[in-house]
């Protein structure tokens, strides 16, 4: 009895650690390089949870770019990885970022639409990990997007 009280405040205890933020100072170039995203989970809706990684001079610009990061991800390269998270890209014509460039500058840039596709769990909270490194911080997050309304939306515009 004793032992799985014991077992059961550890799992408590990495369970409280897992929600608050990790801060990890990284000297090497570990901070500059961009993990791959992690597929979370599927919805019940067909939307997305990732862990994506943004880069930026601060907090809030690498949160941004890992939002950006996210849908772009979900658009054109897909998310591997195992079972229902395998997921092909929702535009996967080759070059289509440059092709419609007209289309997805706009989307992607700073409070474009792409904004509307995308939100961050707990947001402000922390699922949240950190690298800094000499002049600039790398941000994972925990993330959701709405590949439907994504491509529902890029039907309508005629992209799809």
């Amino acid at each position: 009895m004793k032992v799985k009280y014991v077992i059961d405040s550890i799992i408590f205890i990495f369970l409280l650690a897992g929600c608050s933020k990790t801060i990890t100072n990284v000297t090497s170039s570990t901070a500059y390089t961009t993990p791959e995203p992690i597929c979370i989970g599927i919805e019940r809706d067909g939307s997305q949870t990732l862990r994506v990684w943004g880069k930026g001079s601060n907090v809030a610009d690498a949160i941004e770019q890992a939002k950006k990061n996210a849908v772009y991800e979900v658009l054109f390269r897909g998310i591997r990885g195992t079972g229902e998270c395998e997921r092909c890209p929702l535009v996967p014509e080759v070059n289509a970022r440059e092709r419609y460039a007209n289309y997805f500058n706009p989307f992607f840039k700073d409070g474009g639409e792409y904004q509307k596709f995308v939100t961050e769990e707990v947001a402000g909270k922390t699922s949240c990990l950190e690298a800094k490194g000499s002049s600039i911080i790398s941000y994972g997050v925990i993330v959701t997007v709405d590949r439907e309304g994504l491509r529902q939306q890029l039907e309508r515009d005629g992209v799809l």
